[in-house]
């Protein structure tokens, strides 16, 4: 489970800044993976820097959910979450912001949590896609 943010053509400055804001969201957000790291923290990690950069009204789902024998699963990372990160639980971390009828940016990675932390199982680039 992942996705990238493709842009076809101009890009403005504000869409720029706000997939910079959502990259450094997910990069806080994924720094909280560990064994016994308490969910709604991850997803506070995310919200806070969307919230301090004036879009957290544009951020509407929890930070990302565990992924198993179904794509969408426990463990959550939202802020009524009362869960903690177990080795060997897999989730992504997919916080976005969505400017209705104008523009959305979300960055997903799947991460596994290990004894020592955790694995980013995605791969590929997450520099702005424009075609």
């Amino acid at each position: 489970d992942m996705t990238r943010t493709v842009a076809v053509g101009y890009v403005s400055d504000e869409m720029t800044a706000v997939y910079g804001t959502v990259l450094r969201a997910q990069r806080s957000a994924l720094k909280t993976l560990k064994p016994g790291a308490d969910c709604a923290a991850a997803d506070a990690a995310a919200r806070e820097i969307i919230s301090k950069a004036g879009f957290g009204e544009f951020f509407s789902h929890g930070a990302g959910h565990g992924v198993g024998l179904e794509i969408h699963e426990a463990p959550s990372l939202s802020p009524a979450s009362k869960e903690t990160l177990s080795e060997g639980d897999t989730v992504t971390v997919e916080p976005g912001i969505y400017i209705p009828g104008r523009f959305g940016v979300r960055i997903e990675d799947m991460a596994v949590i290990t004894d020592t932390g955790h694995e980013n199982l995605t791969r590929s680039l997450k520099e702005l896609i424009i075609l």
